[in-house]
């Protein structure tokens, strides 16, 4: 594992040199989450150069790194970090073919550091114990479906007017939605990041995108959500979705972003999944 995070960092003094990103043409790139192709070569045939193959290239190290997690276990132990993980994945391939490299680049430097935190803890997990696939595949396969469809529910309309912490009313069904779902699963919590665009000084906007997390954690609560089961944070305008000064690219950054938590317990793991202690 070690020898394949040196050739990650490698790849990262490669994608540095990416460039201004552009807008792709429509039905590529983007907000969306799904892609039809994904097999990115380092370097394609006849094509000179340039800094996205940099990128494809850190793409398919990140890539392996998380293909060696799964087969460690941890789709087994942290089934709802390995889903989101995925979802970050075919979004970053989304944006490599649609040329938004320095939009692709954040996510890469994001994908990176959930893939770390991600082997520490299969690491701290299988020195102790045995990740083992579910008893009751069925019931393991609804449960990793209930964690994606809360992910994409939560993480699309979910902008914010400049200066603003009020919630929009499409993603303020979305919150609906997602509290209603979160009820029937128990072991769910959520964790709210807020967001802020490029215009103000760097503390003004850590505050704005704090209030923004803790809004959007208001209107869950309200919709009969337990206090508890929501973190929020905020990260200002440190982690914009992507690069620029127009007003469509700072409302897409006025944002927040949330992760689905699986807190669920060791005993109901060995019946859906999870670890086993060791003899």
């Amino acid at each position: 594992m070690n020898f394949l995070i040196k050739h990650i960092a490698l790849a990262a003094s490669i994608a540095s040199v990416v460039g201004c990103s552009s807008y792709p043409e429509e039905g590529r790139g983007g907000l969306g989450e799904d892609y039809i192709q994904s097999n990115f070569t380092p370097v394609m045939p006849d094509e000179p150069l340039g800094p996205e193959h940099g990128l494809r290239f850190d793409w398919q190290l990140t890539k392996l790194h998380l293909d060696s997690l799964i087969r460690e276990g941890a789709r087994w132990c942290f089934p709802a970090a390995v889903v989101q993980a995925l979802e970050k994945q075919n979004r970053i391939a989304r944006e490599l073919e649609g040329d938004l490299l320095l939009d692709a680049a954040n996510d890469i430097v994001i994908q990176r550091k959930r893939l770390n935190e991600l082997e520490l803890q299969l690491d701290y997990v299988t020195s102790q114990a045995r990740c083992v696939p579910p008893m009751d595949e069925n019931a393991f396969q609804q449960r990793l479906a209930v964690i994606d469809k809360l992910y994409n529910l939560l993480n699309v309309d979910n902008q914010f007017a400049f200066n603003s912490i009020e919630v929009n009313p499409k993603y303020m069904g979305h919150l609906a939605r997602a509290a209603s779902i979160i009820n029937d699963n128990q072991n769910l919590n959520l964790k709210v990041t807020g967001h802020a665009d490029s215009v103000g000084d760097a503390q003004s906007n850590q505050k704005l995108a704090m209030g923004r997390a803790k809004q959007v954690k208001r209107y869950l609560i309200i919709f009969g959500l337990g206090p508890t089961r929501v973190e929020t944070q905020s990260v200002g305008d440190t982690l914009p979705l992507y690069d620029g000064e127009s007003e469509g690219v700072r409302l897409t950054n006025r944002r927040v972003s949330i992760e689905v938590v699986d807190t669920q317990e060791q005993a109901e793991q060995r019946l859906q999944g999870g670890y086993n202690e060791m003899d």
